[in-house]
């Protein structure tokens, strides 16, 4: 495997790590107005994922820093292409993370339900826009032959990239739920598992319509995206049998691997693009004219392979200590 092959499949390492974890944040975000009914209940999921939401992030911020150094040109196709719906995510993210700041600092309902409500726009909106972002790399944008971004906002709203952000939304929610059943306990909890039994048809019709209208949408992939598909759709089913018995470790076992292998069937149908051209497949930006130089590539390696196992640790730690239930009698700290 060469270097560029190596980084492409770090990326999507990163990636799959940052929707394994960080989707259960946004989950639990969108669901404070469906399943609370006291600040207290609002407190109670705010510090379910208080412990990891901040860590969680940092797969995002690594993952956009390797990009920038590993594809440089990938990531200036990107970010200036998609700079509406990025910026969007980006504004919805710093809200959220005020929100956890902010919400508790004065004793005031009309101040608290703001700050709650920022942090539902701030868990929805990056739930609803991954999806639709990412699936535009592997349907095509229009790009060219200078990799640059021609196309408008409205190009990145076909009806397969809605799909999938529908999907991404809802398979987040469940994740959600999932990763609550494991926090949580007595009539909070019980709320949660009647959503996740609520939520798993939605989320497998809608999965089922997005993987179909995107394999109309494209000519890639091959056996390996399909086989993936397949697998995060069955994992999809197979978690909403296992909601429907209150069996949270295992829902958050499959929900996982949905997510995972959703991640990774788009990475494997992409490869070796990065970027697909619509206008035409001259134009698409590949691992190898969007890379930076092989020395570049050679120094990053050897950081990622010194680094990485460490930040592992670290927050397998911190999930170990962070495991026990909350509930109502629970102290809370604001």
């Amino acid at each position: 495997m060469d270097l560029n092959s190596l980084w492409f499949l770090l990326l999507a390492v990163l990636f799959t790590g940052f929707f394994l974890l960080e989707g259960f944040d946004y989950g639990v975000g969108i669901l404070v107005p469906m399943i609370t009914r006291s600040d207290h209940d609002r407190r109670l999921l705010l510090n379910a994922i208080g412990p990891f939401w901040d860590a969680n992030e940092v797969w995002l911020i690594t993952a956009g820093g390797a990009m920038f150094a590993a594809f440089p040109d990938w990531y200036a196709t990107l970010f200036s292409g998609f700079y509406i719906p990025l910026m969007l995510m980006l504004l919805a993210l710093i809200l959220r993370g005020v929100a956890f700041e902010f919400r508790s600092k004065a004793d005031s309902r009309v101040w608290r339900l703001f700050w709650d409500s920022a942090f539902v726009f701030g868990s929805a909106v990056p739930a609803l826009l991954w999806g639709i972002a990412l699936v535009n790399l592997l349907i095509g944008v229009p790009i060219n032959a200078e990799m640059t971004y021609v196309g408008g906002f409205w190009n990145l709203l076909s009806p397969a990239a809605i799909l999938s952000g529908l999907t991404g939304f809802l398979l987040f929610c469940l994740h959600g739920t999932a990763f609550l059943g494991l926090k949580l306990e007595g009539d909070l909890l019980e709320r949660v598992q009647r959503s996740s039994r609520r939520l798993w048809i939605p989320t497998a019709v809608t999965a089922g319509l997005a993987l179909f209208w995107v394999s109309e949408s494209t000519p890639h992939g091959g056996a390996a995206a399909l086989i993936l598909t397949g697998i995060g759709l069955l994992s999809i089913l197979t978690a909403g049998v296992f909601s429907l018995r209150s069996r949270a470790g295992w829902t958050f076992l499959f929900t996982s691997i949905a997510i995972a292998a959703m991640t990774a069937a788009l990475f494997t149908a992409l490869y070796p693009n990065v970027m697909i051209s619509s206008l035409d497949a001259a134009w698409n930006l590949t691992i190898y004219n969007a890379s930076s130089s092989p020395y570049t590539l050679k120094v990053m390696s050897i950081i990622a392979l010194t680094i990485l196992p460490l930040v592992l640790i670290y927050q397998g730690w911190s999930y170990y200590i962070f495991r026990r239930r909350l509930g109502s009698k629970t102290p809370l700290e604001y």
